[in-house]
């Protein structure tokens, strides 16, 4: 048990590491998400399984709170209305499921946050380009090698590993050092 945890602790450090050499990527996340908060645009994210409960995670620390008091932000995961994805998907299919509610909700200078271990996911594909079509920006929070995801988003933040787990803790540590910059 011992060695199986400082493995995986040694693990995570190393593709944590990888975080150092993606700044100019957040930074450009950053920027683009602080033009639409300043036009008074919103933040839709979306992902499949653990990514849709990270894109969740980042639309609550936005609106909510993060670490401080301050005003919230216009923010919204599509992973979590139930019943939109649930009669989206049996009606248009489920790649459709996000690019949809980006249809109906979406508009110009808005930002699309896009999360995928895998950086294949045909309906997130699908939902970048629906926002390609709305003037909305797009940002890729990927792993592996950011699959075809990265070849389509304005911004692609690439965590390189093979592991899904170990690629998503260093995806909420992207997040929460994006949600830093709004605690001014």
């Amino acid at each position: 048990m011992k060695q199986k945890l400082r493995s995986a602790i040694a693990e995570h450090v190393d593709v944590l590491q990888q975080v150092n050499g993606l700044l100019a990527p957040i930074e450009k996340a950053v920027l683009l998400i602080d033009a639409a908060f300043k036009l008074n645009n919103k933040v839709l994210s979306c992902g499949n399984g653990g990514s849709a409960s990270d894109s969740q995670h980042f639309a609550s620390e936005l609106t909510g709170r993060f670490e401080m008091d301050r005003k919230g932000y216009p923010a919204f995961s599509l992973a979590t209305d139930t019943s939109a994805l649930t009669a989206i998907g049996n009606d248009y299919g489920f790649n459709r499921v996000f690019a949809r509610q980006l249809e109906s909700i979406g508009q110009k200078n808005d930002v699309l946050l896009v999360i995928s271990t895998s950086g294949n996911s045909e309906n997130l594909l699908e939902t970048v380009s629906q926002a390609k079509k709305h003037g909305i920006k797009t940002i890729g929070l990927l792993g592996r090698d950011g699959g075809e995801l990265a070849k389509v988003v304005d911004v692609a933040i690439v965590v390189k590993g093979n592991r899904t787990s170990r690629i998503q803790e260093a995806h909420i540590f992207i997040l929460h050092f994006i949600c830093q910059h709004f605690e001014r």
